[in-house]
């Protein structure tokens, strides 16, 4: 496995991550045991990078890791994010206290006194991104993280932050039918040295084999709020998507290995975390670090693909509420 670096100061770590997201049940029923035997799966193949979050079923995805790194030696970095609160009329709290509690609880479940990067998982709009910073800043003092994160902000949020502390990593949404970052995001990390974790750059299974069918989705799959996977834009999505897939297989890779190669081309200080709970799945894209695109490759995946080419958003309106916009 090839590695990369974790911002300018940070660790080396594996070039993809694995997020788990679906540890927690948001694409479907899954067990501890499918969950252990994925991470096995990705440890045995040199992924050493592991992102979570405290909302990942309510903390069943962190209690997972944490039962899994009791039964084995295996030390990965990990990244987890707080900051989403129960309350509907305030669903972002970056305060101290909020944070202090979310990152000790999640700490507690993963049965380590550290993480490798934590993340305020969106910015709260009431907290001025330098305030958050500081924040942020003392519980790196505290020795509870080795570095902090942003996730879903836009390019003026990461310059405000990173002016009062280095910034490590910014995650957002990021694959070849969610291209926003584009608009400055990514650039604005490259210059700062700071890392960009792409995640969903499987565009939610749409890159998977085999290709998704919504029809067959049941609650509580994440994916039945996005509005891509709804009736006349998934007709359109399919078939775009399904030439990309062609033209994969045709180059002798799956669909979602040459998807996550084609972001790491692009991008030098981009590690992606595809996610699955599925050891299956996960062997589809481990090999992408390791495949080399052409400028022939490239010129196709721009045509099959190009900017701005799928229907639909990529959330639901109260989802879209809470990611920071700056186009």
């Amino acid at each position: 496995m090839k590695t990369r670096r974790l911002g300018t100061s940070g660790p080396m770590v594996s070039a993809i991550g694995l997020g788990t997201f679906s540890f927690g049940g948001a694409y479907g029923p899954t067990n501890e045991a499918e969950s252990h035997a994925t991470l096995d799966a990705a440890w045995e193949q040199g992924i050493t990078f592991l992102d979570t979050a405290n909302i990942y079923g309510k903390g069943t995805a962190e209690t997972v890791i944490g039962s899994w790194l009791k039964t084995r030696k295996h030390r990965p970095m990990i990244a987890t994010k707080a900051g989403f609160t129960d309350d509907p009329a305030k669903r972002v709290d970056n305060s101290l206290a909020f944070l202090r509690t979310g990152l000790e609880a999640s700490l507690k479940r993963l049965g380590v006194d550290h993480v490798t990067l934590f993340y305020a998982h969106r910015h709260d709009p009431d907290i001025p991104a330098e305030d958050l910073a500081g924040t942020l800043q003392r519980l790196q003092e505290e020795g509870k993280i080795l570095g902090y994160g942003l996730s879903e902000i836009a390019p003026y949020t990461l310059e405000r932050a990173h002016a009062v502390h280095p910034v490590s990593a910014v995650q957002n949404e990021y694959s070849l039918w969610t291209r926003q970052p584009e608009l400055g995001l990514i650039q604005r990390c490259q210059s700062l040295g700071v890392a960009f974790i792409p995640f969903s750059p499987l565009a939610r299974g749409a890159f998977g084999t085999p290709m998704p069918d919504p029809s067959t989705f049941e609650p509580p799959d994440f994916r039945r709020r996005v509005p891509r996977y709804r009736d006349e834009n998934w007709l359109h999505n399919r078939a775009k998507l399904q030439a990309f897939h062609d033209f994969a297989r045709a180059l002798g890779h799956s669909p979602a290995a040459l998807s996550v190669a084609w972001m790491l081309d692009r991008w030098p200080h981009a590690i992606p975390i595809p996610g699955t709970r599925s050891a299956g799945h996960l062997a589809g894209w481990i090999t992408a670090p390791h495949i080399t695109l052409t400028d022939t490759d490239r010129a196709e995946i721009d045509r099959l693909l190009p900017i701005g080419w799928a229907w639909g958003d990529r959330y639901d309106d109260a989802q879209t509420a809470l990611a920071e916009r700056y186009s």
